[in-house]
């Protein structure tokens, strides 16, 4: 049974402002579909577009509280999981509290007296969404929050960390001090590489913190960027997924294991020098509503699993119902319960 506080999440809190738009939209803003981007000066107006143009839902997003909001869905254990990030002193500050909360997620938020709140808008065409992150107080984040007391002490609690690769734009030293401390105290950290842009702009930090990662989630698209920084010179999935779980380690307590899932393709699993693949769970077009936060979700799965100390097919097929679930909905939302039932898995190879 997961314990009180064992799943630990870091991130950049967002309030995710969803729409349905059109190719005209995504083309005034130079925006692509199954993207993540930083917004520039020429997004900012969008936000107030959506707002007085479109059907618009707000939803408290942002990658890695999406997946503890999952990872604490799929447990149904009030308070198993805990998150921290950087809110704005604001009505959507406010609006992110009361969802954390209902969530059951033990949120404790560092407010900003000047920043407001950050917001993602999410735009969909067709099912397949582009997200445009405007950090604003999620940018603000700060080590000495975490060192407070009555934070440092979640971290303490926690056998189990997740950060998106997100926060790597924030707070590179906030995530090297609980990676420290993890790697000291035989904790699992783990990490996703969330985004090309990541890869590509923000590699060494990313490399800075890598030694520390135990799993490490990401795309097939974010793999590929990986390999070409790395200078690998291969896009062949699997062949990446092994040379990233090879990279070295900080310590030697337990070997990496790579995560990339490829949408309606399977998920590769490099654990040991081995890959093994995953079929997921595929669904019909007519039933795709938003693929807004199925990563997210499939980490959240895939944890629900890990903090119970389930093996890795279970974790995976966890992450594949999860993922399943949230993009038959509109944003990263799910029903009261899951129906999640454990069971034996075929592996493909």
């Amino acid at each position: 049974m997961a314990s009180d506080g064992i799943l630990l999440g870091m991130g950049n809190p967002l309030l995710d402002i969803s729409a349905v738009v059109d190719n005209e939209f995504l083309h005034k803003y130079d925006l692509k579909l199954n993207n993540a981007i930083l917004a520039e000066e020429k997004h900012l107006p969008m936000y107030e577009e959506l707002a007085s143009k479109y059907n618009v839902e707000y939803i408290a997003g942002g990658a890695t509280q999406n997946t503890i909001r999952v990872a604490q869905w799929m447990l149904q254990i009030p308070g198993a999981t805990s998150y921290m990030g950087c809110i704005g002193k604001d009505k959507f500050g406010e609006e992110m509290k009361k969802n954390a909360k209902a969530a059951g997620v033990n949120a404790h938020y560092y407010e900003d007296e000047v920043a407001p709140t950050g917001t993602c808008a999410v735009t969909v065409v067709g099912g397949e969404r582009s997200l445009t992150a405007n950090l604003s107080a999620a940018n603000c984040y700060k080590a000495e929050h975490l060192k407070r007391p009555e934070n440092w002490e979640l971290v303490e609690k926690a056998k189990y960390i997740y950060i998106a690769g997100f926060f790597l734009t924030v707070s590179v030293e906030s995530i090297l001090h609980v990676a420290e401390h993890a790697a000291a105290k035989y904790k699992v950290f783990t990490m996703n590489l969330s985004a090309p842009f990541i890869c590509q702009f923000f590699r060494d930090a990313q490399d800075k913190v890598m030694p520390y990662v135990d799993y490490i989630f990401g795309t097939e698209a974010e793999a590929k960027i990986f390999s070409e920084v790395h200078g690998w010179e291969t896009y062949d999935v699997e062949e990446i997924a092994l040379k990233i779980s090879a990279l070295p380690k900080a310590s030697g307590s337990r070997k990496r294991i790579t995560v990339i899932t490829q949408g309606r393709d399977p998920v590769v699993v490099a654990e040991d020098g081995k890959v093994k693949l995953f079929p997921v769970i595929l669904l019909p077009k007519e039933k795709l509503v938003d693929t807004n936060g199925e990563g997210d979700a499939f980490a959240g799965g895939f944890l629900s699993q890990l903090v119970q100390e389930k093996s890795t097919d279970e974790c995976v097929r966890a992450g594949c119902y999860a993922a399943n679930v949230i993009i038959q909905r509109s944003g990263c939302t799910y029903p009261e319960k899951p129906d999640f039932k454990p069971s034996h898995l075929h592996i493909l190879a």
